[in-house]
């Protein structure tokens, strides 16, 4: 699948977004990864059809494009109960990163 992903005009803009991916200030400065580390190559990872480095690298990453998502459904069509869905929604993103960054922590893993 990933041949077929990087063809063309595709192939070039992931390998822009790889090649252009923004520091993390807290890596930079601190030197220690902070919670949202390693989502953009994550993203990469997705785009490329590679959904196992994807969910290794960030595993909130593809329910926070669900959440976001559903919220811009929920801005045009005004879901009836789509405010309490998308908060149990970021409540699930929150917690899903909270316990990855926790895990990292413990188990002393780097992304870098």
């Amino acid at each position: 699948m990933q041949e077929f992903l990087l063809t063309g005009f595709y192939s070039k803009v992931v390998l822009w977004l790889e090649k252009n991916m923004f520091m993390c200030p807290s890596k930079k400065f601190l030197h220690m990864d902070c919670p949202g580390c390693g989502l953009q190559r994550s993203y990469v990872a997705l785009l490329k059809g590679d959904f196992a480095t994807s969910f290794h690298l960030y595993p909130a990453a593809i329910p926070i494009l669900m959440m976001v998502t559903y919220l811009l459904l929920h801005l045009i069509f005004k879901f009836k109960h789509g405010a309490t869905i998308l908060t149990a929604l970021y409540i699930f993103c929150a917690m899903i990163i909270l316990v990855h960054y926790i895990y990292r922590i413990v188990t002393h893993q780097n992304l870098t």
